[in-house]
């Protein structure tokens, strides 16, 4: 039998904490690329969708990725992936059914994270700043990526208690309604350069960010 440590105590039970829930949101249909897939666009070597969950993962989060179909060529580019996937019926009604059903559908825990799929220079570094973030800012109930210029973007960390918000959303009301009614209570993270707002929407801004050097 092992030995007990002196003075006669049990040593100390340790259990790592669950990792923070993430919604990474890809069930839009990527209406400004005029017949392409933002998604499925290559960066650093393979679908945009895989590098932003294989970032996230890094950044150990437990990542939740909502898709717009289980067949959709999205859902193939996860494969081997250890990411739950997810097809939300309010997702049909945009982007604030997606939040609504894919917040409820996150496991339990003190916060969760949502962050759009189509920021590519976001780094696995970035999202552990925030996560961080409640640290320094405990009396916050969101923390949110700002770029260089103060303007906010993602990802955002959000207090449980906002789940209940969230679960009014509805149709095009996206999460910047959420954020009103708690203005009081966020706080801002500066994140390198223009990596939180940074996205890419159209053939155009693809050819961009591919001219210098990237992708």
């Amino acid at each position: 039998m092992g030995r007990r440590p002196r003075g006669g105590q049990s040593p100390p039970f340790c259990m790592t904490p669950p990792a923070t829930p993430l919604l990474l949101l890809a069930a839009g249909m990527s209406t400004r690329m005029r017949g392409r897939d933002k998604l499925i666009e290559v960066a650093r070597g393979q679908p945009l969708i895989r590098d932003r969950a294989q970032m996230a993962l890094a950044a150990g989060l437990d990542v939740h990725v909502a898709l717009p179909a289980p067949g959709h060529l999205r859902a193939t580019a996860l494969d081997g992936l250890p990411v739950t996937r997810l097809c939300l019926p309010g997702s049909a009604s945009g982007i604030g059914g997606t939040l609504r059903d894919g917040v409820a559908a996150l496991p339990p825990g003190p916060r969760f994270m949502v962050l759009l799929c189509d920021l590519p220079d976001l780094t696995s570094d970035d999202l552990r700043l925030i996560l961080a973030a409640p640290m320094a800012a405990p009396d916050a109930l969101v923390w949110i990526g700002c770029n260089a210029a103060g303007q906010a973007g993602h990802p955002i960390l959000c207090d449980t208690i906002l789940r209940a918000d969230f679960a009014t959303l509805d149709g095009d009301e996206g999460g910047r309604a959420v954020m009103r009614r708690h203005r009081g209570r966020i706080a801002s993270v500066t994140l390198p350069g223009t990596h939180a707002t940074r996205d890419l929407d159209t053939p155009e801004e693809w050819a961009a960010w591919r001219a210098e050097g990237n992708g």
